[in-house]
């Protein structure tokens, strides 16, 4: 496949394992960031998210993260804060966040990448956790 996707990657993530596995299988093989590692820029992030129709609270990723310690839940902490913490924290950050022709989009649940990729992975198809996504026709489920 020509087309290309990256995919900002957590590889303790099943939902992001899921979504690279769903990339892979549908032929094609992503730039695959791994942003704990790689961490994040400001400009980054920015763009991601105006990209993806996302506001960094919505980006934010509270569950196993040092969100709540920090006291980034607080309704009145502004979108500068978020985005600076996440620098600094890039776990903050909710994944996986994919990028192709088709758009930019968080993709939890993973079937969302499905809408991104200019074919299906052939079926049957199952998440992780035994959930069928493409079924043995190649139809998708979800």
């Amino acid at each position: 496949m020509s087309f290309p996707v990256v995919i900002h990657h957590n590889p303790g993530c099943g939902t992001s394992r899921n979504v690279l596995a769903m990339i892979r299988a549908a032929g094609c093989e992503p730039v695959v960031i791994d942003y704990l590692r790689e961490g994040w820029t400001r400009p980054q992030l920015l763009a991601l998210f105006a990209a993806a129709g996302l506001t960094p609270r919505e980006a934010l990723r509270v569950r196993g993260t040092p969100a709540e310690a920090l006291g980034l839940t607080a309704p009145d902490v502004a979108d500068a804060d978020l985005i600076e913490a996440m620098t600094r924290h890039p776990v903050l950050v909710n994944r996986p966040i994919v990028c192709t022709p088709r758009g930019v989009r968080l993709c939890r649940p993973s079937h969302r990448v499905l809408d991104l990729l200019d074919r299906l992975p052939p079926g049957p198809f199952a998440t992780e956790d035994g959930t069928v996504i493409i079924d043995a026709e190649g139809r998708r489920l979800v």
